[in-house]
């Protein structure tokens, strides 16, 4: 049994929540091309760590890597990032900070791409969190990938008239 307050175990279930909500808002903005939502889940400055797909560990400015996901999106059709799995970490000594691992499932499709129009990546995520005065926002993602199928130049490969 818990030697946590009544209270105390709350506010973890709240936390835990609010965590995993802001994690699949994330992925969903993505989706929606909703650039201004997939900002309000991170901090300024966020740290971004996609060097398993090409993009090398960096603090970067909200604002910079919200384009550079835009642009690096947008020439999709669609786009389908599934977000389960969810396993909450609360920093030790610290309450107002959290991992949250979930994997990724992250499908892309452009309609009539010569080489094939389908591209999918299968990894995992580890998102650093940090409690602000506004919620849960995300400071660091590391993109973890597990394997690739489909055409990963789909998007660069001009779509014949």
């Amino acid at each position: 049994m818990s030697t946590d307050s009544l209270g105390a175990r709350i506010q973890r279930i709240e936390d835990r929540t609010a965590i995993i909500e802001l994690v699949i808002a994330y992925a969903v903005a993505i989706d929606e091309a909703d650039w201004k939502g997939f900002a309000a889940t991170m901090t300024d400055p966020v740290h971004i760590d996609f060097s398993e797909a090409g993009l090398p560990a960096a603090d970067f400015p909200r604002d910079e890597f919200v384009g550079f996901a835009a642009g690096a999106l947008e020439g999709w059709t669609a786009r389908q990032h599934i977000s389960p799995n969810h396993r909450v970490a609360f920093d030790e000594t610290d309450p107002d900070k959290a991992t949250c691992y979930s994997y990724m499932y992250a499908q892309h499709y452009k309609k009539g791409a010569p080489g094939g129009d389908f591209y999918l990546m299968r990894g995992s995520y580890d998102n650093k969190l940090v409690r602000t005065a506004d919620g849960w926002r995300i400071t660091g993602v590391t993109q973890h990938v597990s394997w690739l199928e489909g055409n990963p130049d789909a998007l660069r490969e001009p779509v014949p008239s």
